[in-house]
């Protein structure tokens, strides 16, 4: 038997805690019997429902037959083999004779027959008919009532999940490592398991089981398979948020992040303005003797962080993204957007940076291609120049964001 006060506990918890409303599961559990029901006893063609009182716990059958006539299907034929209707092609201008289905009996009622039943039906209007009771079927009845509730608690979670996950996309959330496996750290958020794949981990860190991370959850998508979370640790939009984390200028507006360049694990440099004349927006991101910014290092496992003034004039923009290195000139070309940067020649190295990442980083920042010469090299030939292109790979595409147009000079 069905124990209707499990049952109706297990309706209240998820019309309340789940949101789902009791008329759409008892619904599911009617079609659920309906199906069971079918399976066991039905016929073939039959239309079949269920109603199902949680009062008493028993449910009860109807067939529905439809009201029909010679226009609407075709007569039975004896052979239980479907005949075979050939249709002339259509003529041109003339419409296509609608193919008809055969008359079922279990499916189907002459209209002459269901008038004595009930004088004024029409064509096409549903007849229901009592199905006979099944002693046995009361433990098949609480079999399914319980799987299609089972069913439909996992789906409210997997909306719910998608609901509240959504709208976090693109925001830090925390998290605790819960395995690591092929490279992949799935991390537990609590309701649901989100994953920070191998290509999304800062180069060179080491995650332990049980250890608590934070990541930016840069994708939400439902999947056959589940509600996929995929979370990152190397996008630029990462740093991002910790200053907004740490800043509260920048998380009220009165800082804006413009744009920011990244190599993680290694280096990134970030452009800021103020949109309030009283607030130094360097000076916000950096925090009393460096407490803000030091604490984004730390986090990031003492990644470089370069933080530098926006600026809509091109040639003072550029100067301050190679920074720490100072510059004599910049001379920008605004119609095929490269600049000519003169620097000291003591500070040539530290402009171009190990292995060029600095004017690199510049060039990514600024999304103009940056030719560094100093007044030693100005007569060399040009393949001698030092010359970075601001977008060198795809990659470097996806980690610009939010870079401002530069007016024209």
């Amino acid at each position: 038997m069905i124990d209707l006060k499990a049952l109706n506990a297990a309706l209240g918890e998820l019309e309340e805690e789940r949101n789902i409303p009791r008329a759409k599961i008892m619904e599911a559990i009617s079609d659920a019997l309906v199906a069971a029901y079918k399976k066991d006893y039905g016929k073939k063609g039959q239309i079949i429902k269920a109603n199902f009182d949680l009062n008493t716990g028993t449910a009860e059958f109807y067939q529905v037959k439809i009201a029909v006539d010679e226009t609407t299907v075709r007569p039975a034929v004896d052979d239980e083999e479907e005949v075979v209707v050939v249709t002339p092609p259509a003529v041109a201008g003339e419409d296509t004779p609608e193919e008809r289905p055969r008359f079922n009996e279990e499916h189907h009622i002459w209209l002459a027959d269901a008038k004595k039943i009930k004088r004024d039906v029409v064509l096409g209007e549903e007849l229901v008919f009592p199905l006979e009771a099944k002693d046995d079927y009361g433990r098949i009845a609480a079999q399914t009532a319980k799987q299609v509730i089972i069913q439909r608690i996992r789906e409210a979670e997997k909306v719910s999940i998608l609901d509240e996950y959504e709208g976090k996309e693109g925001e830090i959330i925390n998290g605790k490592v819960q395995k690591i496996e092929r490279g992949n750290v799935f991390v537990d958020l609590g309701r649901t398991t989100a994953i920070l794949p191998f290509e999304e981990q800062i180069q060179g860190e080491f995650y332990r089981q049980g250890e608590r991370i934070r990541a930016y959850l840069y994708l939400v998508e439902d999947t056959p398979r589940g509600i996929a979370l995929k979370l990152s640790r190397s996008h630029p939009k990462f740093v991002e948020g910790l200053f907004s984390l740490e800043a509260p200028e920048v998380a009220s507006g009165a800082v804006e992040i413009k744009a920011v360049a990244r190599e993680a694990g290694s280096r990134t440099k970030i452009a800021v303005t103020s949109h309030d004349h009283s607030i130094d927006p360097v000076g916000s991101m950096v925090g009393q003797r460096g407490s803000r910014v030091n604490t984004v290092i730390a986090e990031l496992g003492g990644e470089k962080l370069d933080i530098i003034e926006w600026s809509d004039n091109p040639a003072t923009f550029i100067a301050n993204a190679l920074s720490p290195a100072k510059v004599n000139n910049v001379t920008p070309n605004d119609e095929t957007h490269q600049a000519l940067v003169d620097v000291p020649a003591d500070q040539f190295s530290l402009a171009v940076g190990k292995g060029g990442q600095n004017v690199r980083l510049a060039a990514k920042l600024t999304s103009w291609k940056i030719d560094i010469t100093t007044p030693e090299n100005l007569a060399l030939p040009e393949e001698d120049k030092t010359e970075i292109s601001p977008v060198i790979t795809d990659e470097a595409k996806e980690e610009k964001i939010d870079t401002p147009a530069t007016p024209e000079a």
